[in-house]
C-alpha cells in the first residue's frame, strides 16, 4: 500500500466518522432532488418540495406558516401595551424598593441612585369589540385587536441587545446553536422548490438611531447542517447575489453545468458522507430555481393599488419594514415557511419623545396590514404572526432624574403580540403591577413562547433534537412549557 492511499483511506474514515450520521440522509436528498427534476415536467409547483424528518409533525399543526416580525431594541411596554395610571399619577417620583427589589438592570442604570418614574409619552386607548387598550400612537395594530393575543407577561433574563435576541432566536445567549427557523426547517422540510423554506429580511428606522447588528448567528443552522440556515435577502440590488447568469451564459448551459456538478458531487458524497456535500447539492438547485422565481417574487405589478396604499408610503422604498412586510406575504403564499424581519429603532436611550412615535408609524401599520392581507386571503388562520423584541424598557427614565430623556433595557416584564396559527383572538395574557415592573399572573418566559410557536407548528419541542457534542440538543435547551392560555 503506498503511502497517499493511506492517507486517502484514513481521510475517508475520518470523514466518515464526523458524516456518517448525514451519509443516508444525504443520499436520498440527491435521490429526490433528481426525481423531482424528472417530475417537474409533470408536477406543479405546489406539488413540489423537501419533506421532514419521518414522524413530524407530531400532532396536526395550527400555523402551517410564521412570520416573525421582530422589533429590534425593545420596545417599550410601558408606552405602548401596559397601560399603568400610577406611573401618570405618580409621575417623577422614585419606583418604591419594594417594587424594584434584586431586579438585574443593565450597567447603564443598575447603579442609579433615583428611579424617578416616567409617565406613558401619548395616552391610551381601547381598541376592537375586545376593548384591548393599547397606545395611541398604535391604530393600525389597535385595527386588528380582535385578531391578536396580547401578552404582557414576557420575561428574560438577558439585559443587552446581541445576548437577548440570540437568546430567544436560538434558545442560547451565547452564540453556536441553531436558530428557530432552522430548527423548523430541519424538523417540516420546505414546501416549495422555488424558494427557501426560511428566509430572512432587515430594516432599520430611517434616522438610524439604532446601532444594534444583525448578526449572522440570529438565522443561523449552528450545529445542523447548513443547508438549513436562513437565507438573507439583500436590501439592495438584487434580493439574491448573481441571479443573472454571466452574459454570454444561457440557462440551458447553466442546467447542463449544474448537473456535471451534482454528478460529481454525488460520487463525492458517496465517498466521505459529508453532510455538507448535500447541502451543496442542494444549495445549487435552490439557486437555479430562484433565478426564476424571486425576480417575480418582487415585482409588485400584479398587486392591487388599494393592497399596496395598505402597507402605506414606503411599500415601494426596497429594504423599509413595509417593503419587506409584503414580500414576507409573497413567500408565505409561494410556500416559504419560516419568514424572519429585523428591524432595529427601538432603543430609546435618549430619544424616547422624539423617536419612539416615528418608529411606530414606520412599523405598526405595515404590521397590521400584514396580518389584513393574509386574512383577506385566507391564509391567517394557518400563519402565525409574532411581533416582539427582546425586552421591554424601564418603568423609569434614564439620564438626568430631573429630566429623563429615555428608557434603558428591561427583561422582567414587557410585552408581545401575535397573531393568527391558532391563537386566542381578541385576548389579553397575563398582567403586571401597577408600575409594570413585576409580573403578577401568568408569567410568559423566553423558553415558554419557543415552545408555544413550535406547539403551534406541530412539533413537541421536548422531541425535536439533535445529538451534538455527546448530548441531544433542542430549542428550548431544557426548559420551556406549552401556553395554553394563548392558543384558541
Amino acid at each position: 500500500m503506498t503511502e497517499l492511499h493511506r492517507e486517502t483511506i484514513q481521510r475517508v474514515t475520518r470523514r466518515q466518522l464526523f458524516g456518517s450520521a448525514g451519509n443516508g440522509i444525504g443520499t436520498v436528498a440527491l435521490a429526490a432532488l433528481l426525481q423531482r427534476d424528472a417530475a417537474a415536467a409533470v408536477a406543479t409547483p405546489a406539488a413540489l418540495g423537501t419533506p421532514g424528518l419521518p414522524g413530524l409533525p407530531h400532532h396536526p399543526p395550527t400555523a402551517k406558516r410564521v412570520v416573525m416580525l421582530w422589533q429590534g431594541g425593545g420596545p417599550s411596554h410601558v408606552d405602548l401595551f401596559d397601560p399603568k395610571p400610577v406611573l401618570i399619577s405618580r409621575s417623577g417620583e422614585d419606583i418604591p424598593a419594594s417594587v424594584r427589589g434584586g431586579t438585574r438592570l443593565s450597567t447603564m442604570s443598575s447603579d442609579y441612585a433615583k428611579w424617578p418614574v416616567v409617565a406613558p409619552i401619548k395616552g391610551f386607548k381601547k381598541y376592537g369589540n375586545a376593548g384591548i387598550e393599547m397606545s395611541e400612537m398604535l391604530p393600525g395594530i389597535g385595527g386588528i385587536a380582535d385578531e391578536i393575543c396580547l401578552v404582557r407577561s414576557m420575561h428574560t433574563e438577558a439585559v443587552n441587545h446581541a445576548p437577548g435576541v440570540t437568546f430567544f432566536m436560538t434558545g442560547s445567549q451565547v452564540p453556536g446553536r441553531p436558530s428557530m427557523g432552522a430548527w423548523l426547517n430541519y424538523g417540516l422540510g420546505c414546501d416549495t422548490d422555488e424558494l427557501p423554506a426560511f428566509v430572512v429580511m432587515t430594516s432599520s428606522d430611517k434616522e438610524k438611531t439604532c446601532g444594534q447588528l444583525f448578526f449572522d448567528h440570529y438565522w443561523g443552522s449552528g450545529f445542523l447542517p447548513s443547508r438549513f440556515q436562513g437565507v438573507r435577502f439583500r436590501n439592495t440590488g438584487d434580493p439574491v447575489p448573481y441571479l443573472a447568469n454571466p452574459s454570454g451564459v444561457s440557462r440551458e448551459s447553466r442546467r447542463a453545468l449544474l448537473d456535471d456538478i451534482a454528478a460529481m458531487n454525488a460520487a463525492h458524497l458517496a465517498d466521505y458522507g459529508d453532510p455538507e456535500i448535500d447541502t451543496r447539492i442542494a444549495q445549487y438547485e435552490m439557486a437555479f430555481r430562484m433565478q426564476m422565481s424571486v425576480p417575480e417574487l418582487v415585482d409588485f405589478s400584479n398587486e392591487p393599488q388599494h393592497v399596496l396604499d395598505r402597507y402605506g408610503p414606503d411599500v415601494r422604498v426596497k429594504g423599509s419594514f413595509a417593503y419587506n412586510c409584503l414580500i414576507a406575504r409573497r413567500l408565505l403564499e409561494r410556500g416559504t415557511r419560516f419568514v424572519q424581519l429585523m428591524h432595529a429603532g427601538w432603543d430609546q436611550h435618549g430619544n424616547l419623545f422624539t423617536q419612539l412615535e416615528t418608529q411606530c408609524r414606520d412599523t405598526e401599520g405595515p404590521s397590521a396590514a400584514l396580518v389584513h392581507d393574509l386574512k383577506e386571503r385566507g391564509l391567517l388562520a394557518d400563519t402565525l404572526v409574532a411581533w416582539g423584541g427582546e425586552f421591554g424598557r424601564t418603568p423609569f427614565g434614564q439620564g438626568d432624574p430631573a429630566n429623563p430623556k429615555g428608557r434603558d433595557h428591561f427583561g422582567k416584564a414587557y410585552s408581545w403580540w401575535l397573531a393568527g396559527g391558532g391563537v386566542k383572538a381578541g385576548h389579553v395574557y397575563g398582567s403586571t403591577d401597577d408600575y409594570a415592573w413585576n409580573i403578577t399572573a401568568d408569567p410568559v418566559h423566553i423558553h415558554d413562547m419557543q415552545a408555544t410557536i413550535m406547539h403551534m407548528a406541530g412539533i413537541d419541542h421536548t422531541k425535536l433534537t439533535f445529538r451534538y457534542q455527546g448530548r441531544q440538543f433542542r430549542l428550548t435547551d431544557v426548559h420551556g412549557h406549552v401556553v395554553k392560555g394563548i392558543l384558541a
